[in-house]
């Protein structure tokens, strides 16, 4: 609902100003008072207009009017004033000009049921009337000024929330959201059977193919303990007396790692400038949370956002991250983030602990400009060239921390001289990772198991800590080939649980260095030794560093050097091109329903081949030319495989053998014999069949000592007796 009516349009200011001019000049020469415009609609509960001419005695004067019954006009204009809901102002705004306000003194809110105040609207349409301003002088009406008011009253929630916030339950008491499958706002979503929205007769439909687990609204499931959770058909004997009485809200489920919190709502779009407010800095640091300096500015370090490289982005606690922006140069920069000084990145910040950290900035001169500089124009004229010194090429923060606090941030910045022709791609390299003592606080690939998609943890001991033989986190590798393919400028990629992957690169290989076997088979192993530098790997998605139970040997099935390499003239045989990675896993445990997976191996082998040039089709210039080069591909791959899990013991040669004595096979089963006095029997209770079991027993017994045969025994005892 529009809160005022604006006669100044932006389109038309121009043609408005004009008219203004012509207006003001005509009642100017006349000594005349016109109203500009002289008729509005208001939609709101406010009216401007503007009264142009000789207004030194005009007098404004503001009544209710109404259209003729017959005629349907208006009557001329009046002089007398009458007493309305609105309230009028005059602002003189120049010499011959005269802003005209009027403003509604009313309520604009919905009267509610059995209410007693007249200052609110009995009805959606408030204010429906015909307003008249008229300019008097001494009584007589110089000009007017009709007014439509259509204005309805203003729809607000009856019980507003609190400071417009959405109140997140307490999950230490409260499961958040209880039904996630619920995605349809007021309608019944297939398979959902704890959507609320669902009636009796839906549920009846599909009560039976109910969605399982956390998603379907099993998210805390009671235990088998509870007395709640047994049947009087299917309990044991001892369930009365040693089951546990627990209320729902008391489940081990709840509150294991969030707190309850409140959110503000997010406003809607507007096309107005947004008031962005200060910064309020926080007592201690949570994850997540923004780094203040001591000026309670924010701490910002160039990073992505939405996909976009930005050059002041605060700095989240807990939250690493590692990325490339790209700049084309056509000149030297001057500014940040490729222009920094020492001094400058020596911040102070508060340290979350009624303290502060000073950044350590240290410098490293970058040589090898090979991973900074994508791409560059061909070489012109020496009079052409730029050189560009000490220019920021890679910004990496270490920030150590301990509980809610920041202990000391390191930086280390790299610079280097870049030589500019007529232009250049610089990828400058921004990376922060927080530290807790030694241990990076990299994320896990799970809890417990490994989550598919997620980086396989491999890890290094780390002799060198006190002796403390703790594991230092680390990748495994792929190759990750860029722009032109080659091995000297491709990056790697870590391994991805569950995703099998092949990747590789190119290298260059000329028929000098066919001659030179050994070099290039060593050059080869070393490229792709580079892939897999850790020892271990970790056996779940969150393992301990200092447990060494968490972490497994990777196996590396090391070549043959006793072999005889038959190298020959322009052939080399044995180049470990393929490096292929095994990984077994295992499923351990479910938990939710989600199968929890280990890694129960890791081995890492190699394939060789024999490398020659290829001289036909008519290429013979490798051949001919010992520099020339062809390019051979070095490859790398994963793949996964699962264990098989083998749910029951396995069978004895008896059971192979004498298949009648299978219960599952045969309608007799003598094993069985004595099932109605076993525990597994539910037909009856275990007393009655037990107390049965004994009476048959006890009967057999004496039909055993009454009969003929205990009676023929009996007898042969007491003749051979005598």
């Amino acid at each position: 609902m529009a809160n005022e009516v604006d006669i100044l349009s932006s389109s038309s200011i121009p043609r408005l100003f004009t008219c203004v001019l012509l207006f003001i000049s005509l009642a100017h020469s006349q000594n005349i008072v016109v109203f500009q415009p002289s008729f509005l609609t208001a939609t709101g509960p406010t009216v401007t207009a503007l009264l142009l001419g000789n207004t030194s005695d005009i007098s404004l004067n503001l009544r209710t009017v109404s259209p003729s019954n017959k005629t349907g006009s208006i009557g001329s204009p009046s002089c007398v004033a009458e007493a309305t809901q609105w309230v009028l102002t005059r602002e003189q705004v120049g010499k011959t000009a005269v802003r005209v306000q009027l403003r509604l003194d009313k309520s604009l809110r919905m009267c509610g049921e059995n209410e007693t105040d007249t200052d609110c609207c009995s009805k959606p349409l408030c204010v429906l009337e015909t307003l008249q301003v008229s300019a008097c002088v001494g009584g007589t009406p110089q000009a007017s000024l009709l007014i439509q008011a259509k204005i309805h009253a203003l729809l607000v929630p009856a019980y507003p929330g609190s400071d417009n916030k959405t109140v997140i339950p307490n999950q230490v008491y409260q499961t958040l959201g209880s039904c996630p499958c619920d995605l349809t706002f007021r309608s019944c979503d297939v398979r959902c059977c704890c959507d609320k929205d669902c009636s009796t007769e839906d549920l009846k439909l599909f009560e039976s193919q109910c969605l399982p687990g956390p998603f379907g609204g099993q998210v805390s499931p009671a235990p088998d303990y509870q007395c709640s959770v047994q049947s009087s058909e299917n309990s044991p004997d001892w369930f009365p007396f040693l089951c546990v009485k627990s209320p729902p809200e008391n489940n081990p489920y709840l509150g294991l790692f969030y707190q309850g919190d409140t959110i503000t709502s997010k406003p809607g779009p507007s096309f107005q400038t947004p008031i962005l407010s200060a910064p309020v800095p926080a007592n201690v640091y949570i994850q997540g949370s923004p780094i203040f300096m001591l000026n309670d500015q924010y701490f910002t370090i160039p990073q992505k956002v939405l996909g976009r490289c930005v050059n002041n982005a605060p700095l989240a606690f807990l939250k690493n991250f590692k990325v490339e922006c790209v700049t084309l140069l056509r000149s030297c920069p001057t500014g940040f983030p490729l222009q920094t000084l020492p001094a400058d990145l020596r911040i102070k910040v508060k340290n979350g602990q009624g303290g502060d950290a000073v950044v350590d900035v240290i410098d490293e001169v970058a040589t090898d400009l090979s991973q900074f500089i994508s791409s560059r124009d061909a070489v012109a004229s020496s009079d052409e060239r730029l050189v560009c010194e000490n220019v920021t090429l890679a910004l990496d923060y270490k920030i150590y921390w301990k509980g809610n606090g920041i202990t000391s941030i390191t930086l280390t910045r790299t610079v280097g001289t870049i030589t500019l022709y007529s232009r250049v791609a610089l990828t400058a390299r921004y990376s922060a990772v927080f530290l807790n003592g030694n241990f990076s606080g990299e994320p896990n690939s799970g809890n417990p198991g490994y989550q598919v998609g997620r980086p396989v943890i491999a890890g290094i001991v780390d002799t060198l800590d006190n002796d403390t033989g703790s594991f230092q986190r680390t990748s495994i590798n792929l190759w990750k080939p860029v722009s032109d393919g080659f091995c000297s400028t491709a990056e790697k990629k870590p391994v991805l649980f569950g995703e099998n992957s092949t990747s590789g690169c190119l290298l260059p290989v000329s028929q000098q260095n066919l001659t030179q076997c050994d070099l290039l088979r060593k050059t080869v192993t070393s490229l792709q030794a580079a892939l897999i530098t850790a020892t271990y790997v970790a056996k779940n998605g969150d393992p301990d560093p200092l447990t060494a139970t968490d972490w497994v040997n990777i196996s590396f099935v090391t070549l043959n050097s006793s072999t005889t390499m038959e190298d020959t003239t322009g052939l080399c045989s044995g180049i470990p091109s393929h490096q292929h990675i095994r990984v077994w896993s295992l499923i351990t445990s479910m938990v939710d329903g989600i199968p929890q997976r280990d890694i129960r191996a890791l081995e890492v082998r190699y394939s060789l081949s024999t490398w020659a040039l290829d001289c036909e089709g008519g290429n013979v210039s490798p051949c001919v030319d010992p520099t020339e080069t062809q390019f051979f591909p070095i490859t790398s791959s994963v793949t996964f495989i699962d264990i098989p899990i083998n749910t029951g013991s396995p069978k004895t040669r008896f059971q192979i053998n004498f298949t009648e004595y299978d219960c599952n096979r045969n309608d007799v089963c003598w094993p069985e014999l004595a099932f109605p006095i076993t525990k597994y029997y539910t037909g009856e209770p275990y007393s009655q069949s037990l107390a049965k079991g004994l009476i048959l027993v006890f009967f057999f017994i004496t039909a055993s000592i009454l009969g003929t045969p205990w009676r023929q025994i009996r007898q042969a005892w007491h003749s051979a007796a005598l």
